[in-house]
């Protein structure tokens, strides 16, 4: 009896037990979120895509995109009950600053988005102001210093070595050839550089001010002092802690739970995973690399994203076993274009301009191929931290023209030129002996500066080219622009805010924005992004890398001058060897493509 007792006080005891876990089933479907995303921000981020399909993860770092639809995502999941953010001393462009800060405050709407740093500079620090709770880590420091940048005159190297330049502009604000004429920048540019900079400063202080919930004058206060250690960072307000990140984990438990998770790769696209235990793993890896990607035909709507990434070049990209210039290639994005054309699925089409422009005939080109898809379906241009010269010159009839406040713009004139060597080869003993055939066969010779006539028939060319750019504004931003185009063109270089106030541009917004606002003028409420055309993972790269039937046979007109100063200053001032290096990449181009988009380099901090 005693036993028959004890076994229905336990069955009675089940019973209640099942009783309120079942009824706990129903709260535990409700219960508090169990993910903390961290976000990590001490890496730059490029604007081009990664592969959909990546082999060992994302080679090469996130591109902007990617890492804005995860925050996006981490906003509005269930699951999340807060983003973390881990930011330094990390190099942003400055259209990005503006991209970030704004995914991130619109984030911090729907989750607490904390952000830490052990270092942070004006940029970075500009990224995350929208955060709700900023903390360093103790002994950490905070520039917040303003901006700085330069701009880079070659004129007295090439003097050293002997080069004589020889550059012809239309538009006496078309400064990009003034890098290699001149020591220093010529009263145009002068003034340029300075509106062009108080732009910028004047967007990344209401950055600022937005996301911290403070006026611009506090801004301007913090600036002025500049340099601030973990603690008086806190006393002005700039920062709301100083903790270590060990620290941090305490709070962000504290505040959501112990069990909650940290996720350090929320929503991250990653490669395959390889059990080096396994002698077999990687012949399945190269088995599943051998085998391409895997494609699925989808059968949804969907709003294609076509990339114009880097210098504008015409043809196709060549790739060596030593390198390969990276860039926007005429033939690649021509085809990538007019495969859309009749591509059913893609309802309408974002090109994301991210260059200082290039070629004048490659632009054109891809400009070609955007009105032609237009024709068909819906074309808008989103615009990065570049898209002067040509870079405006492909975006100018897309049906319309959104821009970063602080993406640089404009720049619409033409630049042509060429360097005379003869003196740098008599400084050795070499002499070339020029036979021709034809009053102007030489024009473009570097034997020798520009003879009697050959500068006039140079200009008229280049005259025309700019006649053309500017008729494919006038054209493209018709009843749009605040001033007559001379009055706009001329080589002059905007921000996205002053471009907007011209009528260059029609909308501040991101490139989510011009997606998501496509899609809600094609009444798409279902569709996906796709990139086009697809990009290559690691290995698909390195196979064709080492195809010897690719290699580049190109001559790089500036290796000569780049192996004459490498040794000297390549590990002294990283930040002038990369400008270095982009203004000395121009002169390659110009020993192909005579006429060229180009604006001036910028290096900005």
């Amino acid at each position: 009896m005693l036993r028959r007792t004890t076994v229905m006080l336990a069955l009675t005891a089940l019973a209640v037990q099942l009783f309120h876990s079942n009824s706990g089933f129903a709260q535990d479907k409700e219960k508090l979120p169990g993910t903390v995303a961290v976000f990590d921000l001490t890496l730059p981020l490029t604007d081009k895509p990664t592969p959909d399909d990546p082999i060992f993860g994302e080679v090469g770092g996130e591109s902007l995109r990617s890492f804005t639809v995860r925050i996006n995502e981490a906003a509005k999941d269930d699951d999340v009950a807060a983003i973390v953010l881990l930011y330094g001393s990390s190099s942003f462009g400055m259209a990005q600053v503006t991209e970030l800060g704004s995914v991130i405050k619109k984030a911090a709407e729907d989750k607490p988005v904390y952000a830490h740093a052990d270092s942070t500079r004006m940029g970075a620090y500009a990224v995350v102001s929208g955060a709700e709770r900023i903390s360093l880590s103790p002994t950490g420091d905070a520039w917040i210093n303003g901006i700085y940048g330069e701009q880079m005159y070659l004129r007295g190297l090439l003097d050293l070595v002997g080069v004589e330049p020889e550059f012809l502009t239309c538009g006496a604000y078309k400064s990009a050839a003034e890098q290699f004429m001149r020591k220093g920048p010529s009263e145009q540019n002068e003034e340029m550089t300075k509106w062009l900079y108080d732009g910028l400063y004047e967007g990344l202080k209401q950055t600022i001010a937005n996301g911290r919930g403070v006026d611009v004058a506090k801004v301007e206060e913090w600036v002025n002092q500049g340099l601030y250690s973990a603690e008086t960072a806190k006393e002005a307000g700039l920062t709301d802690a100083v903790e270590t990140r060990d620290g941090l984990t305490a709070f962000v438990k504290e505040k959501h739970g112990v069990t909650v998770k940290f996720d350090k790769n929320y929503k991250k696209k990653t490669g395959p995973e390889i059990d080096l235990n396994n002698p077999f793993a990687a012949l399945q890896l190269w088995a599943e690399i051998l085998s391409g990607p895997k494609t699925q035909r989808s059968t949804k709507d969907a709003i294609a994203v076509v990339h114009i990434d880097g210098a504008i070049m015409l043809g196709k990209k060549s790739v060596s076993p030593f390198g390969s210039v990276s860039g926007a290639f005429s033939e690649e994005i021509r085809k990538a274009l007019d495969s859309l054309v009749y591509e059913p699925r893609v309802r309408g089409v974002v090109v994301r301009v991210n260059s200082p422009g290039g070629s004048a005939t490659a632009s054109e080109v891809m400009l070609q191929s955007i009105m032609r898809l237009q024709e068909k379906k819906p074309v808008v241009v989103s615009m990065g931290d570049y898209a002067a010269s040509g870079g405006y010159y492909v975006s100018c009839r897309a049906s319309k023209i959104y821009a970063s406040e602080n993406t640089i713009t404009g720049s619409i004139g033409v630049v042509a030129g060429k360097l005379a060597t003869a003196n740098m080869w008599g400084r050795i003993g070499i002499n070339f002996e020029p036979v021709q055939r034809g009053a102007r066969a030489g024009i473009l010779s570097s034997s020798q500066p520009f003879q009697d006539g050959e500068r006039e028939e140079l200009q008229s060319w280049m005259d025309t080219i700019y006649g053309v750019f500017k008729d494919h504004v006038t054209t493209g931003r018709e009843g749009k622009l605040a001033k007559p185009i001379d009055d706009i063109a001329g080589g002059r270089v905007y921000t996205g805010q002053q471009a907007l106030e011209l009528g260059l541009v029609d909308e501040l917004g991101s490139l989510e924005d011009a997606i998501s606002d496509l899609a809600e003028e094609l009444e798409l409420d279902d569709y996906e992004v796709r990139t086009i055309p697809r990009v290559k993972n690691f290995v698909e790269e390195l196979v064709d890398e080492l195809n010897p039937q690719r290699q580049d046979n190109n001559k790089r007109l500036s290796l000569g001058i780049w192996s004459a100063i490498e040794p000297t200053v390549s590990n002294i001032d990283p930040e002038r060897v990369r400008m270095l290096q982009q203004v000395l990449l121009q002169l390659d181009f110009l020993a192909q493509e005579r006429v060229m988009l180009t604006a001036p380099i910028f290096w900005i901090q």
